[in-house]
C-alpha cells in the first residue's frame, strides 16, 4: 500500500497540459513544473489489486428503476413503464431493455445503495473526486470547473505516478478523458463542468482529453451509428505540423539539450529542472506512436467494433481498452449530454430509454466486458459504470411527456475486475428504490475502494495549496466486501 505526503511547493503555476502539447507540436517549450509529489512506499507496502481504472460516467443520472434495480411489484406510479428481464443473478431486477447485461449479471458486481445528499448535476465533482463541494458553492448555477476544486481521482494518480515515476514510459499519459471534456460537447466549449479536472494540483495534472464534434444540433453521436470520419479520436496538439518531421524534432531536441545542459550549469533553479523535465515529457509525447497507435481504431477488426457498437458511445469504450492496454492508468469514458438530450429524463424517459440510450448501454458494456474478459484484462483492470445520481421514485407524467426528476438518494454502480466478486448484489434498497435499507455506499466509500484497488492508501495526507494536509478521501471506507 502506497502512502503518500506531498510536499508544500505550489502546484499550480505551470502551462496548462492542452498548452504545453500545443508547444510540443511547435517546438516552443517554455513554462515552469511544479514541483513533484515526494513520496515512498511504506515498508509494508503491497501492490494493488488493479495496475488500472476505466470509469464509465453516465452523466445525467440514469433512472434505477429502468436499470440495475428495477420493482415491478411496486406500485403503477414507481413502477415506470418497462417489464423486466430474466437474469442469470436470481437476485438483481433487471430492466427489459437490458438483455444482455442481464445475461452477464453473474460477471459483474451491482452496488444498489450509492447515495448521497447533493441532488443536482453538480454532484459531477462529488462522484469523480469523491468530495462534495462546499456548501457554499453548491447548487445548480455553479457550472464551470474552479482552481479551487478538488482533483479527480483521475488527476491523483497522475500526479503520483508522476511523482513516483511509476509509469516506465512517461510519454503516455495516466490519466486520459474520453471522447470529450465533461460538457464540450452539450455545452459547445462555454464551460467546463466541475469534477474533471486537476483542481487545486494545478491544471498540468488535468487529463489528456480528446476531441469528438457532433454534426448539428438536435443530433446525438452517442447512440446513433457514426462514419469512420467522425469518428476520428485527436488529442488537441499532438498533430505534427506540416513539414514538421519526427527527424526533424529529434534534431531539435538535440539542440534544446544541449541549450539545457548551458543553462544548468550557470543555474541550478528548482524552476529551470521542472522546465526541463516539462518540455522532454512535450516533446516525448508528440513524438509518441504508442499514444497515436491507441487511437487507430482501425486497427481493429470489423467484428470487434460491431460488437461495441458504431455509435460514439461504443467506441470510446474501444479507445478506453486501448488507452489501458498502452499504459494509461485512469481512463473515463463519459456519455455526455447532447443539447439537452442523455440521460437527465425529466421528459420523453420512455422513448428514449427504449429506443436509444438503454440498448446502446446494453451493447456497449456487454461488449467491453467481455472483451476485457478474452483479452485477460479484467484481472488488473477496475472497471466502474454509474452516473452521478439516479432518478425520482415517482414517475411523472406530464400532458404528453413522462420522466423522472433527479435523485441522489439511493442509485446503482456496476463493478467489474480487479478480483471483485462477480454476481454479487452489494446492499439493498426500499421497495420503491427510493433509500438504501442496508449497506448504505457514498462516494467517498467509492473512491476509498478505488485507491485501495490501485495499491494507493485512501487515508494518506496530501498537501493542498496552503500546505495543509488533507486526507485523500475522508471519511470514506474500503468496500473490502465487494472483493475476494
Amino acid at each position: 500500500m502506497l502512502n503518500i505526503l506531498g510536499n508544500t511547493r505550489q502546484v499550480c503555476n505551470g502551462m496548462t497540459r492542452r498548452q504545453m502539447i500545443q508547444a510540443g507540436g511547435t517546438g516552443l517549450f517554455g513554462t515552469s513544473l511544479p514541483g513533484l509529489l515526494e513520496a515512498e512506499a511504506s515498508e509494508n507496502a503491497k501492490p494493488g489489486r488493479a495496475k488500472s481504472v476505466l470509469f464509465i460516467y453516465l452523466f445525467g443520472g440514469p433512472s434505477q428503476l429502468e436499470s440495475f434495480d428495477a420493482k415491478p411489484d411496486a406500485p403503477s406510479h414507481i413502477v415506470g413503464p418497462f417489464k423486466t428481464t430474466p437474469s442469470r443473478n436470481l437476485d438483481v431486477r433487471m430492466c427489459e431493455h437490458l438483455p444482455m447485461l442481464a445475461e452477464r449479471s453473474n460477471d459483474f458486481t451491482l452496488i444498489r445503495t450509492l447515495n448521497h445528499s447533493q441532488n443536482d448535476h453538480n454532484a459531477s465533482h462529488y462522484i469523480q473526486t469523491g468530495h462534495p463541494m462546499p456548501p457554499a458553492e453548491r447548487g445548480p448555477a455553479r457550472v464551470n470547473a474552479a482552481p479551487n476544486d478538488w482533483p479527480a481521482t483521475g488527476s491523483v494518480v497522475e500526479y503520483l505516478d508522476r511523482g513516483l515515476q511509476q509509469t516506465p514510459n512517461r510519454a503516455f499519459p495516466s490519466y486520459v478523458f474520453l471522447p470529450n471534456r465533461h460538457g464540450e460537447i452539450q455545452l459547445g466549449g462555454q464551460y467546463d463542468r466541475l469534477g474533471q479536472y486537476a483542481g487545486w494540483l494545478g491544471p498540468e495534472y488535468n487529463a489528456l482529453s480528446t476531441r469528438i464534434r457532433k454534426n448539428k444540433k438536435g443530433d446525438n453521436p452517442y447512440y446513433r451509428d457514426c462514419t469512420d470520419d467522425e469518428l476520428q479520436f485527436r488529442f488537441p496538439g499532438l498533430e505534427l505540423n506540416e513539414g514538421l518531421t519526427v527527424d526533424r524534432l529529434n534534431r531539435r531536441k538535440s539542440l534544446l539539450d544541449q541549450f539545457d545542459d548551458a543553462r544548468r550549469q550557470l543555474t541550478r533553479s528548482g524552476n529551470i529542472e521542472r522546465f526541463t523535465e516539462f518540455r522532454r515529457t512535450a516533446l516525448d509525447m508528440v513524438m509518441s506512436e504508442k499514444l497515436r497507435t491507441a487511437l487507430d481504431l482501425q486497427a481493429e477488426s470489423h467484428l470487434v467494433r460491431d460488437r461495441y457498437g458504431r455509435n460514439l458511445f461504443g467506441q470510446s469504450l474501444l479507445v478506453g481498452r486501448r488507452m489501458i492496454e498502452a499504459g494509461a492508468r485512469f481512463v473515463t469514458v463519459i456519455w455526455d449530454m447532447v443539447d439537452d438530450n442523455g440521460w437527465d429524463l425529466h421528459s420523453d424517459l420512455t422513448s428514449l430509454l427504449k429506443n436509444n440510450l438503454l440498448p446502446g448501454l446494453d451493447r456497449g458494456l456487454s461488449a467491453l466486458l467481455d472483451d476485457m474478459k478474452d483479452r485477460g484484462m479484467l484481472d488488473e483492470t477496475l472497471v466502474l459504470a454509474c452516473g452521478e445520481m439516479g432518478r425520482t421514485p415517482n414517475f411523472l407524467n406530464r400532458g404528453n411527456e413522462d420522466g423522472r426528476d433527479h435523485w441522489s438518494y439511493c442509485f446503482p454502480a456496476v463493478l467489474a475486475g480487479a478480483g471483485s466478486k462477480p454476481g454479487l448484489a452489494y446492499g439493498q434498497s426500499d421497495r420503491h428504490a427510493a433509500y438504501p435499507l442496508e449497506k448504505p455506499v457514498s462516494p467517498e466509500d467509492l473512491h476509498a475502494t478505488i485507491f485501495d484497488c490501485l495499491g494507493i492508501n485512501p487515508h494518506a495526507p496530501l498537501l493542498n495549496r496552503q500546505g495543509r494536509p488533507i486526507s485523500l478521501v475522508d471519511r470514506g471506507h474500503v468496500l473490502h466486501e465487494l472483493f475476494y
